[in-house]
């Protein structure tokens, strides 16, 4: 059954592909605002067409920066699907086919990193975007993990957002998966894609669970930092903090959590 699952939903993938593609190839949004609205109706109908439930504590902040960790390519469809936003992401990604094109389309602002000067770069990407009032979502530890631990995270792109005087609000996201999967299914391997693992065989997998749930939790306000951007590896530190805190508490309400296998 969860093969023929993934075959389904990998259909319907393609074509909601297929779909958004097109509409950016016709009408080729022209603003911020109309790439990131392209972006989250989309995600919005990928959620819902994969089945998967998102729970929210707290409010998406209406602009500046969010940081969060990092746990998969779901991530990101979570984050657009739950509100507009512009992304910061690893250069790499610009060059994969029709992702590429599509992330690329929908304004997200590219770091190249262990390059100097990428930083700055991006910076002027999240200019943009604030002006326009999109908050920006970048994912500090640079690289995706299994959620066991929270990896350091690296200072630049803080650093700018800092140096701009964006307000810089914590998040925390987290998968479960429900009753109806085999024993064997694990947050960590089946929805989290980290290490040297092949992507497309990952999301084929992915694609063959049922009742994937994911909560997003948003600080109730931006983090204050004890000292200014010159200590950037103190602020990343306390950045580390504030979304290591979001953590702790159950995932869902009133008892949700009943029948799920979660992800920390």
């Amino acid at each position: 059954m969860a093969f023929l699952r993934s075959v389904v939903r990998s259909v319907r993938l393609v074509g909601m592909f297929v779909v958004a593609g097109t509409e950016l190839l016709v009408k080729r949004p022209p603003t911020r605002e109309a790439r990131a609205e392209w972006l989250h109706r989309f995600c919005a109908r990928a959620v819902k067409g994969l089945g998967v439930e998102i729970d929210v504590v707290g409010t998406f902040p209406e602009g500046g920066a969010v940081i969060a960790n990092h746990l998969s390519y779901l991530d990101i469809i979570v984050f657009a699907a739950v509100h507009r936003c512009v992304f910061v992401s690893k250069a790499e990604i610009a060059n994969w086919p029709v992702i590429g094109w599509m992330t690329t389309m929908s304004g997200t602002v590219y770091v190249e990193r262990g390059r100097g000067g990428s930083a700055k770069k991006a910076s002027s990407g999240m200019e943009a975007a604030a002006e326009v009032g999109l908050p920006v979502v970048f994912f500090p530890e640079g690289t995706t993990t299994n959620g066991e631990a929270m990896l350091k995270f690296h200072s630049g792109i803080l650093a700018q957002a800092m140096a701009a005087k964006h307000p810089v609000t914590a998040a925390y996201v987290r998968y479960c998966v429900g009753e109806g999967n085999d024993a064997s299914v694990k947050v960590e391997d089946n929805v989290c894609y980290w290490g040297d693992t092949p992507m497309w065989p990952h999301v084929f997998r992915f694609l063959g669970l049922k009742n994937v749930r994911a909560e997003v939790r948003f600080a109730d306000a931006a983090i204050v930092f004890s000292s200014d951007v010159v200590h950037r590896k103190q602020a990343a530190l306390e950045a580390w903090v504030a979304v290591k805190e979001l953590s702790e508490g159950t995932v869902g309400q009133a008892g949700r959590t009943v029948g799920m296998v979660c992800g920390s």
